[in-house]
């Protein structure tokens, strides 16, 4: 695989960042870097664009890109802000007439059949979304186009969540631990971005501090943090004082990994 390029379409935590309603220094910033969507990422290589989870701001996200294409999506778990934008995959999937396909465990297939029954339903309506849904199977890998996929599992608190290997990039979030086993899948990589929701304790996700020990316990030289609150603090100046080869990532950052 050539080298691939990742795209934040977001990268805030479930409420997003200005959070409806709050007045902190972080919601009322005026720089873009601190104004969040719901955590998100596009995937590129030379033949193939695969979307990470898909979002209650998912329209927001390809407009504001300009992005009109996905050859697929890969979901990381059935929580709302990173399923919820399902619906609006329906101009992709008009454009093309053929179902989006969609990869994700099992137990989340079964959880998106309650939620979006009307998509899965033999007698679906006109205009209702088609999925053509591909399995999962961890530790298998998979592949899409000219992408190669390695799963990673991780908990979510009490909640088995997977992140993926993609060449010499990782991508993890809302993620809280993760046995030595699965770590090793990272190991070597380029690139890892991973979850650091805020300072204090959380039951399901990492924190700054927590995030930083994960990504140092992986010898990745470059990483980034996502999936970030208000209350971690400002972008600037939670980025400044970050280790050396750590940043905040922000929406809208593009970066470059090799194949």
């Amino acid at each position: 695989m050539s080298a691939i390029s990742l795209d934040f379409f977001g990268t805030g935590t479930s409420q997003g960042v200005p959070v409806i309603g709050c007045d902190c220094s972080v919601c009322l910033s005026l720089d873009p870097r601190d104004q969040r969507l719901r955590s998100s990422v596009r995937i590129s290589s030379r033949e193939t664009s695969v979307l990470i989870d898909c979002g209650p701001d998912f329209r927001q996200q390809m407009l504001r890109t300009g992005a009109n294409h996905l050859d697929a999506v890969v979901l990381t778990h059935e929580h709302m802000d990173h399923v919820s934008g399902l619906d609006d995959l329906r101009p992709l999937i008009f454009r093309t007439n053929k179902p989006m396909t969609i990869w994700m465990t099992d137990r989340v297939e079964a959880r998106l059949r309650e939620q979006f029954a009307y998509a899965f339903s033999s007698m679906r309506y006109p205009g209702a979304p088609e999925f053509d849904v591909r399995r999962i199977n961890h530790p298998e890998s998979f592949t899409i186009g000219d992408q190669h996929w390695q799963p990673i599992l991780g908990s979510h608190g009490t909640w088995p969540v997977l992140g993926y290997r993609i060449g010499s990039l990782v991508y993890l979030t809302d993620l809280s631990g993760m046995e030595d086993g699965e770590r090793d899948r990272i190991r070597g990589a380029e690139v890892l971005v991973v979850n650091a929701l805020r300072t204090q304790p959380h039951v399901a996700h990492f924190t700054l501090d927590q995030a930083i020990a994960f990504a140092r316990s992986t010898g990745v030289p470059r990483v980034y943090f996502t999936h970030i609150s208000h209350h971690l603090g400002l972008h600037a100046e939670t980025t400044e004082a970050l280790p050396e080869g750590m940043s905040l990532a922000h929406d809208g950052l593009r970066l470059s990994v090799a194949g």
